[in-house]
């Protein structure tokens, strides 16, 4: 049984460790995804999975490879996976799939232009990205693999290039509103004050 959360994962921080990547190829080229005719995720949903595929074929030399085994670290990690997955369910709320999968950034006049401030928004920027992490840290934490630890650092230093991105684009779309809310809520660590 170990062996096959070992396994499930790796695979998952393979794939969480890639999403940052995936949306640095739309942030910095949202204009460009724009132009193009049709809808760019027939380029960029095959790009992230080859990303999958050379993450796997990188870092399987060192899949089960741990710095500790014990069955008690699933408690923790059980933890972070339930406040992962209340922080995905309060991120949805009042966001649509088509904000959640990005499609304001790409697709030319798309519809669906809001910045939502309110809800979890009121006390975190990206909260889905603090989901992901929660989740990460969660496998990472259970499953002991020096791998999963470094692809969850990975992770934490690629996303915060691609976070600066995707506020850069968010402020040049909505301009003051966002300067301002940037200032006033932190970007994934959470403010706890009234």
């Amino acid at each position: 049984m170990l062996s096959v959360l070992r396994t499930a994962g790796w695979i998952v921080c393979v794939v969480y460790a890639t999403i940052p990547l995936f949306w640095l190829m739309i942030h910095p080229r949202a204009d460009y995804w724009r132009t193009r005719a049709g809808s760019p995720y027939g380029v960029l949903v095959p790009a992230w999975m080859g990303m999958w595929v050379g993450l796997v074929v990188l870092t399987v030399p060192w899949r089960s490879r741990a710095l500790y085994g014990r069955a008690a670290s699933w408690m923790p990690a059980g933890l972070l996976f339930a406040l992962g997955l209340w922080i995905y369910r309060q991120a949805g709320a009042h966001f649509s799939w088509a904000q959640l999968g990005g499609l304001p950034e790409v697709l030319p006049g798309h519809r669906e232009q809001r910045l939502m401030t309110t809800g979890i928004r009121a006390r975190v920027r990206h909260p889905v990205y603090l989901a992901h992490l929660c989740e990460m840290v969660a496998w990472s934490a259970g499953t002991g693999l020096v791998v999963c630890w470094v692809l969850t650092g990975f992770a934490v230093a690629a996303g915060a290039v691609m976070i600066r991105m995707e506020d850069a684009e968010l402020e040049n779309r909505f301009g003051e509103p966002f300067a301002m809310y940037r200032k006033r809520v932190p970007a994934v660590l959470p403010r706890w004050d009234g």
